[in-house]
């Protein structure tokens, strides 16, 4: 049973499997261990919901053996999700946020609003701290030739994993918002329209980016 797909692009595992959920839903934060109930028939059953009773189990203290016993999924991928609940506990336990902790949220895929509600802060605060503390994501480029020739295309993610820019975007350009998630019954004619709107933009002469949350 087909359940869609998303793609999100990190260099850590955590990173793009937090981005993946967000983008599924804009209700959803991350990999959020209070969104169900640990139920082991529903850790058994894959279903688009199952990751976040996983996450939950994660959170009672179900160890990765006996998560695999009931998933079936890959090991390496059961402790990749620990890792997000474990730091998930951290920052819940808490009291104050240094520039290390936040770097390392940051960087296994935490957004603001998310870490904001495991210290029982705000959106808006944490990105101030954020901010202040200097941290903002770096802009890498997918190479979708494989260094055959000269990549024409950028591909470009934001990411915490790195210490410098692929690109940077010294002219003025103009952003076009793409479509964002997929739903049934809307996609390719939305993709299709802001490639439309790119492709006159730069008939006028103008420098372009698309951006997709």
């Amino acid at each position: 049973k087909s359940v869609g797909e998303v793609m999100a692009i990190g260099r850590k595992f955590e990173e793009a499997f937090q981005k993946a959920l967000r983008m599924v839903d804009e209700s959803v934060t991350g990999f959020d261990p209070y969104i169900k109930k640990v139920n082991d028939e529903e850790l058994k059953e894959p279903t688009d919901k199952r990751m976040f009773v996983v996450a939950a189990a994660l959170k009672t203290g179900y160890t990765i053996d006996r998560l695999y016993n009931l998933t079936k999924i890959d090991r390496w991928f059961l402790q990749k999700m620990k890792n997000i609940i474990d730091y998930t506990s951290y920052l819940e336990s808490i009291e104050s946020l240094s520039k290390i902790v936040l770097i390392k949220a940051k960087q296994i895929g935490f957004s603001d609003k998310q870490i904001a509600a495991a210290v029982k802060s705000t959106e808006v605060a944490i990105r101030k701290q954020r901010i202040d503390f200097n941290i903002t994501p770096y802009v890498k480029q997918i190479d979708t030739v494989a260094a055959e020739w000269p990549a024409t295309t950028n591909y470009l993610y934001l990411t915490y994993n790195a210490n410098s820019h692929d690109l940077r975007f010294a002219e003025e350009h103009t952003m076009v918002i793409g479509s964002g998630v997929y739903r049934i019954g809307s996609s390719v004619e939305f993709d299709w329209c802001a490639v439309g709107c790119l492709r006159e933009l730069r008939k006028l002469g103008r420098k372009t980016i698309m951006v997709n949350y």
